[in-house]
This record gives C-alpha cells, sequence and structure tokens, in this order.
C-alpha cells in the first residue's frame, strides 16, 4: 500500500496524468506578503514539465510570487473515490506582452476551442500584458483513495 510520496516518477503515474489534462482547476497555494498563507483555484497548462498560470496585472498573487518562490498545487476530482494530485515546486514568474499562449490553451481546454478562443479575446481587450506562473515540481504525491491514501492514513492502515 506504500505510495512513494515525493518522487517525481509519480508524474508519469494515470492518475496524475489524467489530472493534468483534466478540467479541473489547480489549487494554487502560496505566502501572501505578510506571511499568510493563501490558496486560489485556478486554470493551468501543463507542458510536460510545468504547469503554467496565467494572471492580468493587478491580481493580489503577482504581488507575493517572485522567482524562486515555493508554492504548492492541488488538482483534484469530483468524484468518489477522489484522485488527488499534490504536488510542491518553486515559480518561475515573468511578464508577457498579449497573452501567455499557455493561457490561451488553458482557455480552449476548460471552455472547449470556441469559447476559450472567445474568451481570450475578450481578455485581450482587458489587458496587453499578463503575469506568467510556471511552476515546476520538486516534489509529488498522489491520493487515490483505493490504494494510496494521504500518509496519515497510511500511516494508520499499517499500524505504522
Amino acid at each position: 500500500m506504500k505510495s512513494r510520496h515525493g518522487s517525481l516518477e509519480l508524474l508519469n503515474d494515470p492518475v496524475a496524468q489524467k489530472l493534468l489534462v483534466s478540467n479541473n482547476p489547480a489549487h494554487l497555494a502560496y505566502n501572501w506578503i505578510d506571511g499568510t498563507p493563501r490558496v486560489i483555484p485556478i486554470w493551468f497548462y501543463w507542458n510536460g514539465t510545468e504547469l503554467v498560470m496565467g494572471s492580468p496585472p493587478g491580481a493580489p498573487k503577482i504581488q507575493s510570487l517572485q522567482d524562486g518562490s515555493k508554492a504548492a498545487v492541488c488538482i483534484d476530482d469530483k468524484a468518489w473515490p477522489y484522485k488527488v494530485l499534490y504536488l510542491r515546486g518553486t515559480v518561475q514568474v515573468e511578464w508577457v506582452n498579449g497573452i501567455a499562449p499557455e493561457y490561451a490553451l488553458a482557455a480552449e481546454r476548460y471552455l472547449g476551442e470556441e469559447a476559450g478562443k472567445g474568451w481570450v479575446e475578450q481578455v485581450k481587450t482587458m489587458t496587453d500584458r499578463m503575469f506568467r506562473v510556471a511552476f515546476k515540481p520538486d516534489w509529488v504525491s498522489i491520493s487515490d483513495f483505493e490504494t494510496r491514501f494521504p500518509s496519515a492514513v497510511e500511516k494508520a492502515l499499517t499500524g505504522g
């Protein structure tokens, strides 16, 4: 029953692969400028090595996230038995002119091709630049609530 909590190899697991291309929002956790934790739902695009997220100017996370900031991401599904992908890692941030390409790809995945393109066109009228956040995992875990559980539950089940 023991899972390999922490192993990047888990990114290749079918549960992880399914969640990384799903239209479920990610939940991005980071520390606010006063040190208190924040978590937000956010669209993402998985490019094979990073989760890439976009944000317009003025979003609160822009004040906190800097190159090298540590963050955590959780992606889960909505049906029992729940599947959950837990990620910890580091972000790289930059301003891009126009719309971040990964944001446009995420919009199409979440809304469908036509509606996604329409949304991106609307966003272009609101801003001429976007904050691009590339999150690179360095720790991965999966709970599927069938064979892999959160570590405390695994410990209790195995008597450890």
